[in-house]
């Protein structure tokens, strides 16, 4: 039997789309099945797709190079476009009171990576800065720096260069960020269970959550005044849901409902409001609402309808509409208070009270289903990555361009934050995110590693390689060791919160899923997003910087 047709399909040197399609299969396939597989508790996740690619390159796998450059492109903004929609609505809240010193301490670090680089290049003088960037972002372990600079580069050679550089550096990238958290664990003598009980007890202390307590009105003061006349005399922010007078009937109230000494109401309020609001209305009871009067219930709605995206909370007149009160809103699993001017968006989950029917019509203008939300939105998709494109050819100075990955990412971040203003709904489900932002990387991934596997055992397995490997463990462990010598002597931070710091200053997920299984606490997770948008965006900026500027 003839298997001719068989090793057109699989066999090495062949360009056909076939050909081409088996090939990305089986490189994807199987590194994707290889990165889920735990050394001392750490894998390299999609990471490996480029190394199962270079394997293939080096037996004489090819791809058209028209081909191979579509993809690989495609595959990138994909990747950054889907990067920057899941970090922009916490790029700008990131510089925040709480976050500002957690990033000062990123930016510190992405600093003194660069410093390095430049020093090996300048005082070194035989490592080009192809390599270097390369390097260096293997050792910071950020394949969107490494893709960003590569499309700055243009050209074939200084991408595989690139290429080789990350590779080798990559594998001690990871193991250089856990091995500085053991380096700062030691030499501060940290016990990991007293740090998880210290966070413990600031996450008890803490005066901006909201907080829901039953009061009764005892100051004869406030006897007969409007619920707005009262939130004149408190002046801060809360909302009561429910009131229940002497009759023992349970009312919803809305801002012109007089209190009277003796009712007992339901207040949705800030942590740090709670004394000021007990000072003037009453102290706190136990209440039991649902058996003082089951007509009234408390549900959820989900806003799945596109027109209220941006809409303001208090624009929906809820009371007057419908008879409910809105007391918070959970937003990506976060609890807000529910403020009239507060902007809703797709995805937002609204907690209501008021009778079940009344409820029932709410929620039916509001959309209220989950299957919406599963449909993706494709314009907001393609018009973002249109003006990505054309935001990244745009020369801001210098020669310097966004280029393909740069451009993507600045508008993926604003559309993320400002989209509703121009109603364009950002909103994607995590599934859906996640299928995107993995099919471009390992479409990228693939690419690369294709393209460099022709020369890359000739180029790493010798000096050259060598120093390639020692630069980037030097540039992965020297700056953590200083960031973390500061985040822990000079400012006291939290450990866990600075395993967090590590992870998110180097963008690696295989890290922080070590500390958050070693830790059992979400603690790092909570300090890795806090730093990841600011450092993704810098890491892309400070690749492409490097070649522009020095090649």
């Amino acid at each position: 039997m003839d298997f001719t047709w068989l090793t057109n399909i699989i066999g090495p040197g062949n360009t056909s789309l076939a050909s081409t399609l088996a090939l990305y299969s089986f490189v994807i396939a199987l590194g994707v099945y290889l990165g889920k597989m735990k050394i001392a508790g750490v894998s390299l996740g999609v990471t490996f797709v480029l190394f199962v690619g270079i394997l293939m390159g080096h037996f004489g796998y090819i791809v058209d190079g028209e081909v191979l450059h579509f993809i690989r492109e495609f595959g990138l903004i994909l990747f950054i476009f889907s990067i920057g929609l899941q970090v922009g609505p916490g790029f700008f809240s990131s510089f925040k009171k709480g976050g500002m010193r957690l990033n000062g301490l990123a930016v510190l670090g992405i600093a003194l990576n660069v410093a390095i680089v430049l020093a090996i290049y300048f005082i070194d003088g035989k490592t080009n800065i192809a390599a270097l960037v390369g390097v260096m972002s293997g050792a910071v372990t950020n394949t969107p720096g490494l893709a960003a600079a590569q499309q700055a580069a243009g050209n074939s050679d200084a991408i595989n260069t690139m290429s080789m550089g990350y590779a080798a550096a990559y594998p001690l990238g990871v193991c250089g960020i856990i091995g500085a958290m053991f380096l700062i664990k030691g030499i501060f003598r940290v016990k990991t269970d007293e740090e998880i009980k210290d966070l413990e007890r600031q996450n008890e202390n803490s005066q901006h959550k909201p907080d829901i307590i039953s009061v009764e009105v005892t100051n004869p003061l406030i006897n007969g005044k409007s619920l707005r006349q009262i939130h004149d005399i408190i002046q801060c922010d809360f909302v009561i849901s429910r009131l229940i007078g002497e009759d023992g009937k349970v009312v919803i109230p809305v801002s012109s409902t007089q209190v009277h000494t003796g009712d007992k109401i339901y207040v949705v309020i800030s942590t740090q409001d709670v004394e000021r609001f007990e000072t003037v209305v009453g102290p706190q009871v136990d209440m039991d609402w649902e058996a003082a009067q089951r007509e009234v219930v408390s549900r959820r709605i989900v806003i799945t309808k596109s027109e209220y995206n941006g809409v303001a909370l208090g624009a929906l007149r809820l009371h007057t509409a419908y008879k409910v009160n809105a007391t918070r809103v959970n937003r990506s699993g976060v609890d807000l208070l529910a403020s009239p001017g507060l902007r809703l968006q797709m995805g937002d989950r609204i907690t209501v009270v008021g009778d079940l029917n009344d409820i029932s019509r709410l929620g039916e203008k509001l959309g209220n289903s989950m299957k919406r939300l599963n449909e993706p939105n494709m314009i907001t998709i393609f018009i973002g990555i249109l003006f990505g494109i054309i935001v990244g050819s745009i020369n801001v100075g210098f020669g310097m361009k966004l280029g393909l990955a740069g451009g993507p990412l600045v508008v993926a971040i604003l559309l993320s934050r400002f989209g509703y203003k121009f109603k364009l709904v950002t909103y994607t489900s995590s599934s859906a995110s996640l299928l995107m932002r993995e099919l471009g990387i390992c479409l990228f991934l693939a690419s690369v590693g294709i393209s460099s596997g022709a020369g890359f055992a000739e180029t790493v397995f010798n000096t050259t390689g060598m120093w390639w490997v020692i630069w980037g463990f030097i540039i992965t462990f020297l700056p953590l060791a200083i960031v973390g010598c500061i985040a822990r002597g000079v400012y006291k931070i939290n450990f866990l919160t600075i395993m967090g710091l590590f992870s998110g200053g180097y963008t690696d997920p295989p890290a922080l899923a070590y500390a958050n299984g070693s830790t059992g606490s979400d603690a790092p997770a909570v300090a890795y997003s806090t730093v990841y948008p600011l450092t993704m965006f810098l890491r892309v900026v400070a690749a492409q910087g490097l070649v522009l500027c020095l090649m």
